[in-house]
């Protein structure tokens, strides 16, 4: 199998030149005093389409050199910030292209393909996920059609890979190691491409959403694996089945590789936007969540983080927010048993919750001719450590009936 190459970087950063611009690598002085260690963020999300997709995508578009764009018609398919760059790279070179999108795929991302494509670019939302897009996107290949491949694509990882040029060109002294996020694998392909070859003391880490470690899944059993079902919260990231290319180059030459909880991510999101002014979407933020949770590992290192996209929709904060909160065990839900008399909310109220604890959430049904109905009810702890004497004193009292949080799908029914 041909695989890229450093020279296909080269020229990719050659072909990228006035389109994507270079991004900024900075110190991250929280971070590194934190964790004692030093912390560089590769931003990304600054990127004009606020992703390192556009790299990928224009390098490929560029070398298939369309001179009579009637002839033929290029198509992708994309969770969103490949459908960006796609968009940007066919309006920039005037030529035609159709996007196939997940339906589930977040507004702003499809607004935002409509605005940086123009009249250059067809939107088409279908099916779940990226798989699902994808899908119905190569049933239209044909002779007068090429098919822009997200990351299972030599000349598209090139392009990612002119990212791993600029940090060598920014940095005084080599890093220990870098932390990619993994989705399809086009990014982190490009960059042990440039490393193996420019850094090979680097090692590089990869990362992965535990809802869709279709990666960590395929290394473990050595071979390519389908998932049946993933987690689409990360959608940056979440596909159920890696690249051909990607794998070939993951298993060889991938240091390591980390699986993260998405409620970790969302506690990260929400750091680097009250704490560092950062405004990043669940696939940015997941490298510095890898770096959070395995700090051990990285002590008195000097590591690069990349922070792959910023394209957040502001709509999503309070999911992230909750996702964060039962991440960190400081919202908890019940279903709570109430005496169906008058004085009883009073009671739980006074005997059970506590001074700092808030109730966030309160669904309450009253049924006739029934001693005890029940209620769910979502409250908000001040400190984790608290959860065993609130559910003591629900107990204690007589209103306790089930504890949610850890059924999720039965919570993910309810609220």
């Amino acid at each position: 199998m041909q695989l890229p190459n450093l020279n296909g970087v080269r020229n990719a950063s050659d072909n990228l030149k006035g389109v994507s611009i270079v991004t900024p690598l900075e110190l991250n002085e929280r971070l590194s005093n934190e964790f004692n260690s030093k912390v560089f963020l590769k931003r990304e999300d600054v990127q004009k389409v606020r992703s390192f997709k556009i790299r990928g995508a224009f390098n490929k578009i560029k070398s298939l050199n369309l001179n009579n764009t009637l002839d033929k018609q290029i198509i992708c398919a994309s969770a969103g910030n490949h459908a960006q760059g796609f968009a940007y790279s066919c309006a920039k070179l005037k030529i035609f292209g159709t996007v196939y999108m997940p339906e589930t795929t977040p507004k702003q991302k499809v607004d935002r393909v409509k605005m940086f494509g123009g009249d250059f670019i067809k939107i088409v939302l279908i099916g779940d996920s990226f798989d699902d897009a994808q899908k119905e996107a190569q049933k239209q290949i044909n002779e007068n059609t090429i098919f822009i491949h997200p990351f299972d694509d030599n000349t598209v990882i090139e392009g990612q890979g002119t990212i791993a040029l600029e940090i060598l060109d920014q940095i005084d002294k080599h890093f220990d190691y870098l932390i990619i996020p993994i989705g399809g694998g086009g990014l982190i392909s490009g960059m042990i491409t440039v490393f193996n070859k420019l850094s090979p003391k680097t090692k590089i880490i990869g990362v992965e959403a535990s809802g869709a470690p279709a990666m960590f899944r395929s290394i473990d059993q050595k071979k390519i694996i389908e998932l049946n079902k993933i987690d689409n919260f990360v959608d940056g990231v979440s596909i159920k089945k890696i690249g051909k290319i990607p794998f070939e180059i993951c298993k060889e030459h991938l240091d390591d590789l980390l699986v993260i909880p998405e409620g970790k991510i969302c506690q990260t999101i929400l750091d680097l936007y009250n704490k560092d002014g950062i405004v990043v979407e669940p696939a940015g933020a997941i490298g510095i969540s890898a770096f959070e949770m395995y700090h051990e590992k990285f002590t008195n290192k000097n590591v690069g983080i990349l922070i792959c996209g910023g394209n957040n929709d502001i709509i999503r904060m309070s999911e992230i927010k909750e996702r964060a909160l039962l991440f960190s065990k400081l919202k908890h839900y019940f279903i709570v048993r109430f005496p169906q008399r008058s004085g009883a909310l009073k009671e739980f109220v006074n005997n059970v919750v506590g001074e700092s604890d808030d109730i966030t959430f309160f669904e309450y049904v009253k049924k006739n001719n029934r001693e005890y109905t029940s209620a769910i009810v979502g409250i908000e702890l001040k400190f984790s450590k608290d959860l065993d004497h609130l559910i003591t004193k629900m107990k204690e009292n007589g209103f306790f009936g089930e504890y949610l949080n850890d059924k999720p799908e039965t919570l993910r029914f309810l609220i």
